[in-house]
């Protein structure tokens, strides 16, 4: 019996021994993505955002994640500016590396002497907190508006920030505990919209059109060469592109496991003709940023492009458009501002593209790009924005027919209804499972503006 008992634990030790090198010479994938993930979630909310590594993995990775991010460590070297994180605290290691100026970027092959230093810049050096909306006038706080945002139903469970534009004032706003108005908070896919009105801008200078096509060398030669810009602007580029979360997809593969996102993302074949068949892909966007980019022949002048085209302009001090490890910025999902430098965005939006009187967008791009696409069925403008969302429609219900949304992952949301100059900005952690629904909070605020 004891010999048994020697030869079962010989082997349970074989066992964990080899469990363990494995994990350590060979992580499964998904492992590598979920490091990766935290790594770059942490690396900017520590560098951009100011906020604590260890609450930053527990509150925004760990807790609305996957079971298996609670076995995540992670590591900040505040000199290198550098975040590591680890399963088990030594199995499939992410990085995620801060350049001031391009944020957190993932680096999948672990290499942060390679990651050359970026020339670019932010539209000020800090965010400063207590400025007013827009140029220090003073809000003008609205009692029924301000009750409404207030109400902890209809703000929803994980909220961060709400602010109430309506008539070019901020008229409401409120912020959850241990955020206020000058921390900058990440907006997901709501930088999808950035990334078309920067393609605006440069349409504006006469160098993109949305009809052009052969948009990149890698599909010259075959049937992507007649995807046009107006098809990827409008997610029906017919790339085929798997933007299911949770799982090793083609979306987690790019944001965590490729060095080149836009690169991999150009990869993808067709799986429908272009112009017939709405897929939402967060490959498309980082493609058009890549696109945009390539308009200049000075690659540090695309890097400050967003700055002073956009940002510096409006006063969005705290604005950052984070970059991938090859330089490009992930168009799709990594744009950090403070609550009211998103809702100035949304007022250059609400105004048409005009700012201080001077024209930055095109006569009529944002009515372009809220224009539904045929493919999508109306749910998707031709401009990376939504025209319905959880059942909610322009035209239907509250929603006058000029309404529009900014979303991104985990309830971010902007309301932008030009009739009513109003746009409604609700940032936060809420993940889908938890059943909340912005639009009874906007559609209780058009309400209440009758």
């Amino acid at each position: 019996m004891g010999r048994l008992l020697k030869i079962s634990g010989a082997v349970l030790a074989l066992i964990v021994v080899g469990l363990f090198g494995w994990l350590a010479l060979a992580p499964p994938q998904l492992l590598k993505v979920g490091d990766g993930y935290a790594a770059k979630i942490v690396c900017s909310n520590v560098f951009i955002a100011g906020r604590d590594a260890q609450a930053v993995l527990a509150d925004d990775v760990q807790a609305p994640g996957h079971p298996l991010l609670k076995l995540v460590r992670v590591g900040v070297d505040k000199e290198k500016q550098l975040v590591t994180a680890r399963i088990l605290g030594f199995a499939a290691p992410g990085y995620a590396a801060y350049r001031p100026g391009a944020g957190c970027a993932s680096l999948p092959d672990g290499d942060a002497a390679a990651l050359a230093p970026i020339e670019t810049k932010t539209a000020a050096a800090a965010p400063v907190p207590g400025v007013a909306w827009p140029e220090g006038e003073g809000a003008v706080i609205e009692p029924t508006l301000q009750k409404l945002v207030e109400d902890a139903d209809l703000a929803g469970p994980g909220m961060r920030a709400i602010a109430v534009i309506h008539d070019g004032q901020l008229v409401a706003e409120t912020y959850g505990q241990g955020f206020d108005r000058s921390t900058p908070l990440l907006g997901w896919s709501m930088t999808k919209s950035v990334t078309a009105a920067l393609i605006g801008l440069r349409i504006a200078e006469g160098r993109m059109d949305v009809s052009q096509g052969d948009l990149l060398p890698e599909w010259a030669g075959d049937e992507r060469a007649g995807i046009t810009l107006a098809d990827l602007m409008g997610m029906q580029s017919g790339l085929a592109f798997n933007e299911n979360y949770g799982a090793v997809t083609d979306v987690t593969r790019m944001l965590y496991l490729e060095r080149d996102m836009a690169g991999f993302a150009a990869t993808r074949t067709l799986g429908a003709k272009p112009g017939t068949n709405f897929s939402y892909s967060s490959g498309t966007s980082t493609l058009l940023s890549r696109i945009w980019m390539r308009t200049f022949d000075d690659p540090t002048a695309a890097l400050a492009f967003p700055y002073d085209a956009l940002f510096a302009p409006l006063g969005m001090t705290s604005a950052v458009l984070e970059t991938d490890e090859s330089g490009t910025f992930v168009g799709s999902s990594y744009m950090y501002a403070t609550t009211q430098d998103w809702a100035r965005f949304a007022q250059l939006l609400l105004q048409d593209g005009v700012w201080k009187g001077r024209a930055m967008l095109p006569k009529d791009y944002v009515a372009f790009m809220r224009t539904p696409t045929k493919a999508s069925g109306g749910k998707y403008g031709q401009g990376q924005v939504w025209l319905e969302e959880n059942g909610a429609r322009a035209g239907t219900g509250s929603f006058p027919a000029d309404a529009f949304w900014m979303l991104g992952h985990d309830g971010q949301a902007i309301m932008l209804v030009p009739s009513l100059k109003l746009a409604v900005v609700r940032l936060g952690l809420t993940p889908s499972r938890l059943g909340y629904d912005v639009q009874t909070l906007n559609a209780k605020i058009i309400e209440a503006l009758d």
